[in-house]
């Protein structure tokens, strides 16, 4: 099978993978390292360039049999190799890819059958291992997709061919985690995708033999995707992947590999770092090789300050640099990547008046009350503020809705059209977040939908969630970053909290830690706290990637669904 380009064609992601084949063979591509058990060092598997090209080339020659250029193909398999391969194959055969995770994946087989009904695939690639339990999955979808292993294909014959792409072709479908609408596919191009690993490699300094990808986020997540895949395929440099439950159980693993590696570069939503926090051990710490880190990017839901202030001061004995720690924002939209900080400095903060950002203005004050982080500087594409209604572009330091544009923006929405209009507007893409710009950094303040409002003034979800979680007398009680905070239809507000596991709050624990609740938010924010929900570990809704999904945790407490003690 041959992947040829004319020289004045814009380069694909799979043209690079043909490259590094041809020039670094046998060179560490992808390993994938799995935990047998509990106390195992990990077992890691390699593929060189040349093998990932030939896995990646027998997947396409193998869609070639099942589907045509623009149908879609569905990847419901363990993250790993396999993976991989399936996704770059999926780009060489011009089959629109549609990341998606195994249906075993708690709580969320109603949101896979929704995205298979959207995207109805023209077949679904996994594994060996999970044939019979996917192909049992979708046996009830419309057009009854084929199930494929790619883990066991003969290589592609010599010399076949297959059309090649367009730039602008629908690469895959980058499905939003719904943490305030229902799911929707994104259309990402093979050009976006190249466009914004081009973007991520730059800001993060990354270069064949000075930096190694160390991931263990969801590939069907837009951040894992990028960062894992398409920004180590786009520059030639080796990615390393272990999977979400690995980090889960033991998130040292994920802290050894990142030290097991020269320059390396890595990701993970805010949650991840408090986790490392509260559960790697300060004896283990000195162990540890974090001075082989060039960048730990924190994004995908809000930064919070203390959470950089914990794991700067947990892990400096392990050697890491505090510059290391790199704020970041994007979203599914525009592929994932918008703006970095530069990394050449600890990450930056802004105290500012907490009363003048209620009315929606950045004002710099010391002891003013609000700290927020500086998110960085786009690279390759521009940013925005506009205000939500009128779309006037805002001067800097005046809050509003966050707009991007650059050639990593996607080209829409699948299959709706009116969405799409709504939010690609005008060569802009209106992101649903709020933000400020200040000293020519990115301040991301929240999300525009999540937003309460009362007696004029914004306050922001995750603001009251952290004074309620990080109260002194409820710290003990309620599972860290497991709260979510919303307004209800009379003007309340209310907060629903997961307590720890094994805790059975009784009546007075639950009338303390309602009191509790309501001093820490009328003492930091100035509101009444209409109810404190207290429910079990597990039960605030959360989105694939892991996000609090706080307009579905509303809805079931309007419906009564969620239950718990208040």
């Amino acid at each position: 099978m041959t992947h040829e380009m004319s020289p004045e064609a814009t380069p694909l992601l799979t043209d690079r993978l043909h490259q590094w084949a041809a020039e670094h063979a046998h060179q560490r591509a992808f390993t994938q390292v799995d935990f047998p058990d509990p106390h195992s060092p990990g077992l890691h598997r390699t593929l060189g360039w040349r093998a990932l090209d030939a896995r990646a080339r027998a997947v396409a020659e193998r869609l070639a049999r099942t589907a045509v250029p623009g149908d879609r193909a569905a990847l419901l398999l363990p993250q790993g190799l396999d993976y991989a391969a399936a996704f770059l194959g999926c780009l060489y055969a011009g089959v629109i890819a549609v990341p998606l995770f195994w249906p075993e994946l708690p709580g969320h087989a109603g949101r896979l059958e929704s995205v298979l009904d959207d995207c109805e695939p023209a077949c679904v690639l996994t594994d060996t291992d999970s044939h019979q339990d996917v192909d049992a999955f979708t046996r009830a979808r419309a057009g009854q997709p084929q199930v494929l292993a790619v883990d066991d294909l003969p290589p592609a014959p010599e010399g076949s061919r297959l059309p090649r792409p367009a730039p602008g072709d629908v690469a895959y479908l980058q499905y939003t985690s719904g943490s305030t609408r229902a799911p929707a596919g994104v259309m990402v191009t093979h050009a976006n995708v190249v466009a914004n690993a081009r973007q991520a490699v730059a800001a993060v300094g990354a270069a064949p033999g000075l930096s190694t990808a160390v991931g263990w986020l969801p590939l069907f997540h837009d951040m894992g995707l990028v960062l894992s895949i398409a920004a180590p395929v786009f520059a030639g440099y080796p990615s390393v992947l272990l999977t979400p439950q690995a980090f889960l159980e033991r998130p040292e693993r994920w802290l050894r590999l990142l030290g097991g590696y020269p320059g390396t570069i890595s990701a993970a939503p805010n949650f991840a770092y408090d986790y490392c926090v509260a559960r790697v051990d300060a004896a283990d710490v000195t162990d540890l090789r974090l001075d082989r880190v060039a960048t730990l990017l924190n994004g995908s839901e809000p930064v919070r300050p203390a959470t950089l202030d914990r794991f700067a001061a947990a892990f400096a004995g392990a050697g890491l640099a505090p510059e290391a720690l790199c704020p970041a924002y994007g979203l599914a939209e525009a592929t994932v990547f918008v703006t970095a900080d530069r990394g050449d400095a600890p990450p930056r903060t802004v105290e500012c008046d907490a009363a003048e950002l209620a009315k929606g203005v950045v004002t710099a004050r010391a002891g003013g009350g609000a700290r927020l982080v500086d998110c960085g500087w786009p690279v390759g594409q521009d940013v925005r503020i506009a205000d939500p209604d009128s779309r006037a572009v805002l001067d800097a330091g005046r809050v509003g809705e966050i707009e991007v544009r650059g050639p990593n923006v996607g080209s829409g929405y699948w299959k709706q059209p009116e969405r799409t209009a709504e939010t690609f507007h005008d060569g802009w893409l209106r992101t649903g977040d709020l933000g400020a710009l200040h000293d020519g950094g990115l301040l991301v303040t929240g999300r525009l939908k999540d937003l309460i409002v009362v007696d004029g003034r914004n306050h922001y979800p995750q603001d009251i969630e952290e004074s309620v979680q990080s109260a002194p007398a409820l710290s003990a009680l309620l599972r860290r970053d497991r709260i979510a905070a919303f307004q209800v239809p009379d003007g309340g507000l209310v907060v629903v909290a997961e307590v720890r596991r094994g805790t059975e709050p009784d009546e007075d624990m639950t009338l303390a830690a309602c009191l509790a609740a309501r001093r820490a938010v009328t003492a930091r924010h100035g509101l009444r706290l209409a109810d404190l929900v207290l429910v079990p570990a597990g039960s605030v809704p959360r989105t694939s990637s892991g996000k609090v999904a706080r307009a579905a945790c509303r809805e079931r407490f309007l419906t009564g669904a969620l239950g718990g003690s208040r």
